[in-house]
């Protein structure tokens, strides 16, 4: 009970930072990115979820779970090849921002949850966070950095990537579900 506790707690720690971190992002105060910063962010919430499954590459002998921080690392890291290919053919160099910094301040605090973690709790920490990574992504994509974006390709290769995240968020879901005997 104790250990269901802390993983909600880190799952609900997560979405609210993250919705914190969104809030004046989606309200009237959105912070101006532009295209570089966004591209940046990009990158670094891709490279978060392949650091997650590193860990739990690490970590995990379940193989559902494995099988998922496989599909994380490859999807994420083509991703990114695919961001970096684009910055490369606009001439963009991707800045750090406010967004990106927070988001791997977020992501530094849930690994070094995870690291507390083995076997069975490791293993629902990891898929609870994956489910609750995947949402908060797929609405600040949809909500901040797609609407920040004024290069078409930029936009165009975000709107591209939403589906795949959804994809991922479903698969996260199906594996939490086993793994909570449902």
């Amino acid at each position: 009970m104790k250990i269901l506790k802390s993983i909600s707690a880190s799952a609900i720690g997560l979405l609210v930072g993250l919705t914190l971190l969104l809030t004046p992002a989606l309200g009237q105060d959105n912070p101006t990115l532009s295209d570089a910063e966004v591209a940046h962010t990009a990158v670094t919430a891709n490279q978060i979820d392949i650091d997650y499954a590193k860990l739990a590459q690490e970590r995990s002998n379940n193989a559902e779970v494995l099988k998922f921080a496989e599909t994380m690392a490859n999807d994420h890291k083509a991703v990114i090849d695919q961001a970096v290919a684009l910055v490369t053919k606009l001439g963009v160099t991707p800045e750090d921002n406010a967004v990106s910094k927070q988001l791997l301040a977020n992501a530094e605090e849930t690994k070094e949850m995870l690291r507390t973690k083995s076997g069975a709790a490791f293993n629902k920490a990891y898929i609870d966070n994956e489910v609750a990574y995947h949402k908060a992504v797929i609405e600040a994509v949809e909500g901040l950095l797609i609407p920040e974006s004024e290069n078409a390709e930029l936009k165009s290769l975000l709107q591209s990537i939403v589906p795949a995240l959804q994809a991922h968020l479903e698969h996260a879901q199906m594996v939490q579900a086993e793994l909570n005997g449902k």
